[in-house]
């Protein structure tokens, strides 16, 4: 297993930043997701660490030691790619097989009938075939060993990447979008397999992917990257419910979190579209803007409620366990989306006008600069 420290990691391509100054410690054992949208530096910074690539300025660490003079394959890292990068001539036992003979026997103990002869060689291919075999295992792969990448389907190709990757015990497992050319169903499966065999192996992951599900569900931290820097670090949980930049935010939900416009008085109190919000802050500005999550509105019965938005619905979402109920917050031409259980909407017709209110505790505030603000006090939304 391996401690990860990246310090001050920089990458210029001409006159072009992609990497920020990064700052981060992957802890020994631990999964770590760097997400963010196409193009933010994430796969970059990957790369960097596994040797493939070279810092403008900055050091990479494994287990205290710096790494920015030793090449990849000296750096004993895994790196598993969006293409699965298996040799379509080989089969699968060929492809898990391979990386193990050219580690670990000489050239000479790899020659087809001399190799047989060196002294110590067939204890040393009894040994790679046993590994090999228990990583197989693990996998659920015996059945396919035999077959060429060219005859397995999407999973069973990622299934063999990782078992290659397996097979040499590395330090880390490098993973840069290995779910994103599966079909729906099967990344959901294969997350699920990707976070049992974590917590089955006990080593260090780290993982790209610009799907925030996968890395809601999957990591025991998430590095939020935007433009080549990490604008948050944190749990699932702690960037989900406490983004601290407006634009974490936005990346992370789906679907997308709602922005409403917002005014401040001279004593703090915001309201949005004239309607008090019962939220007060101590900053003096006089624009802000709301984030509410869809899940976090809610329907109110009857048209004399004071606390609440009238809401015209245009469009309805049915995704079986949930109603999302898509339209215009008082009269406001940007699309609101809020969430619904199904009994809720059932009465709830296209082109209605009906009434929500936000959930007390759930809004959050941001400045015109995306940083998020803290709220001084808080009534007037009804219960949670």
């Amino acid at each position: 297993m391996a401690d990860i420290r990246l310090r001050s990691i920089e990458k210029m391509y001409g006159e072009t930043a992609a990497l920020c100054g990064i700052d981060l410690d992957i802890r020994d054992g631990e999964f770590l997701t760097l997400v963010g949208p196409s193009g933010c530096g994430k796969s970059t910074l990957l790369r960097i660490i596994a040797g493939l690539e070279e810092q403008t300025r900055g050091e990479v660490e494994i287990d205290g030691k710096s790494v920015n003079k030793i090449r990849a394959s000296k750096r004993d890292l895994a790196m598993v790619f969006q293409s699965y990068a298996l040799y379509p001539h080989l089969t699968v036992w060929q492809n898990m097989i391979t990386p193990l003979r050219l580690r670990d026997l000489s050239s000479l103990e790899r020659m087809p009938f001399i190799g047989r002869f060196v002294p110590g060689q067939r204890d040393k291919v009894k040994s790679l075939h046993t590994l090999a075999g228990e990583t197989a295992h693990t996998l659920k792969l015996e059945q396919l060993l035999h077959r060429k990448p060219g005859q397995l389907s999407g999973g069973q190709r990622q299934r063999v990447a990782l078992g290659r990757a397996m097979v040499r015990k590395p330090r880390a497992f490098l993973m840069d979008e290995p779910l994103s050319n599966l079909d729906a169903a099967l990344r959901v499966h294969m997350r699920a397999e990707l976070a049992e065999l974590h917590r089955n192996l006990k080593t260090t992951f780290i993982y790209v992917t610009h799907d925030q599900a996968e890395a809601l569900t999957m990591s025991d931290r998430i590095a939020i990257m935007i433009d080549g820097e990490i604008i948050q670090l944190g749990t699932p949980d702690e960037i989900y419910k406490n983004p601290r930049d407006r634009r974490v935010a936005e990346f992370v939900g789906s679907p997308k979190i709602n922005i409403l416009s917002g005014d401040v008085d001279e004593s703090g109190n915001v309201s949005i579209m004239g309607n008090h919000t019962g939220i007060r802050i101590r900053k003096r500005i006089k624009k802000v803007h709301l984030g509410i999550r869809p899940e976090h509105f809610r329907l109110v019965n009857g048209n004399g409620a004071t606390d609440s938005w009238p809401f015209h619905v245009t469009y309805k979402e049915n995704l079986g366990s949930d109603f999302y109920l898509h339209g215009h917050l008082n009269g406001s031409k940007n699309r609101i989306i809020t969430r619904a259980a199904p009994d809720e909407v059932g009465r709830i017709t296209i082109g209605e006008t009906v009434k929500v209110r936000a959930r007390q505790g759930k809004p959050m505030v941001f400045c015109d600069n995306d940083c998020r603000i803290d709220v001084m006090q808080e009534a007037g939304y009804g219960s949670a």
